[in-house]
């Protein structure tokens, strides 16, 4: 392999002692400054939470998916067929875990852990394949040839690695479906390595979330896209009306071109914002995970579980790394903020360091 790391390695299933449920959000709490939820502070934009409270007065009629599909549509050029909107992406991997029927299952890690949670509580067994340091790169070979459901995000949480879509496709072949998870595809300018709009990839089932880039956790809004069949397999499976009213016109209003524009103006902030912030963790001593593309980045500290604790005892909170499959205590995650409040975070980690 041409990876100049060790080769990706397969997990076992009885690998379950790592808490999939943990996410950012339990690590933060009062007065910390937050780095361990990688929303996009600032948000919702007031545009935005104008149109979602303008909504509120919508509330007597059941939801109508109905425009926001289009929405959806037309933002990844697909046929509102292709489209299944969700209360957020935790509902569409739910929601292909109920239905889905896979004799083997690979989950590609490190990587968010609710595919993996959703699979493991409909009574799924869940292979592991783990991407290793320093690159995290993904190696199609190294998924089993018989796994006939795939599932990987892109880019990558929480390694912030963006996956070239050639090698991403070259995990789909007829009898396999393959999951990939979107949620952070609007971090990178352009998104060149999406393939949300391609309908010509056999099995390929696309993620999105409206969470990072809107800040709309509380709203939960997301969108899946897939070949009509699949989706209306899924949608029957689906509570009806489990997207609200708001959530559609938020989905909407976020496929826009006006809001596509600005969450491009916003990647390319973020991409100088991130790379400072890098450069500035280098400087401390840190290992910094390479080429990353996500609000995000992935560090190794040594002596990780200490460091966090001092880190919150000096009020700044970050993601632990060790309830990843594929890392340990010393790794953590750290959101990118604007450039004064990263380094900030950064003089602190030196210092502790």
């Amino acid at each position: 392999m041409n990876h100049q790391v060790r080769p990706a390695e397969r997990g076992a299933d009885s690998e379950v002692d790592i808490d999939l449920r943990h996410h950012g959000d339990s690590e933060t709490g009062p007065g910390l400054l937050d780095f361990a939820v990688n929303v996009r502070t600032g948000t919702p934009p007031a545009w935005l939470a104008e149109r979602i409270a303008a909504s509120i007065t919508d509330l007597a009629t059941y939801p109508d998916p109905g425009s926001a599909r289009r929405a959806v549509a037309a933002r990844h050029g697909r046929d509102p067929a292709d489209v299944l909107l969700t209360a957020g992406a935790a509902e569409a991997f739910v929601l292909l875990a109920r239905v889905l029927r896979p004799r083997r299952a690979v989950v590609v890690h490190p990587q968010f852990t609710e595919p993996e949670a959703a699979l493991r509580a409909a009574g799924h067994r869940v292979e592991r394949v783990l991407l290793r340091p320093p690159g995290f790169l993904l190696d199609p070979e190294a998924v089993p040839e018989d796994a006939d459901l795939v599932m990987l995000g892109n880019p990558t949480n929480p390694t912030s690695v963006l996956h070239p879509a050639t090698v991403v496709t070259r995990l789909a072949r007829p009898g396999r479906t393959l999951v990939v998870d979107e949620a952070f595809a609007d971090c990178v300018p352009g998104e060149p390595e999406s393939v949300a709009g391609r309908r010509d990839t056999p099995g390929l089932v696309v993620v999105r979330s409206l969470t990072k880039t809107w800040g709309l956790a509380g709203l939960r809004a997301g969108y899946l896209l897939a070949a009509p069949d699949l989706v209306e397999r899924l949608a029957a499976a689906q509570p009806l009306w489990s997207v609200s009213t708001p959530a559609l016109v938020a989905t909407e209003a976020c496929c826009a071109p006006a809001a596509i524009a600005e969450a491009e103006q916003w990647a390319r902030q973020l991409a100088r914002d991130r790379e400072a912030f890098a450069e500035a963790l280098r400087a401390a001593g840190v290992c910094v995970t390479p080429a990353a593309a996500a609000s995000f980045l992935l560090v190794n500290v040594g002596d990780g579980n200490r460091v966090r604790a001092r880190l919150r005892d000096e009020g700044i909170a970050v993601r632990r790394g060790d309830t990843f499959p594929g890392l340990g205590s010393d790794w953590l995650r750290v959101a990118v903020r604007d450039e004064k409040t990263s380094l900030r975070m950064a003089r602190t980690l030196a210092k502790l360091l």
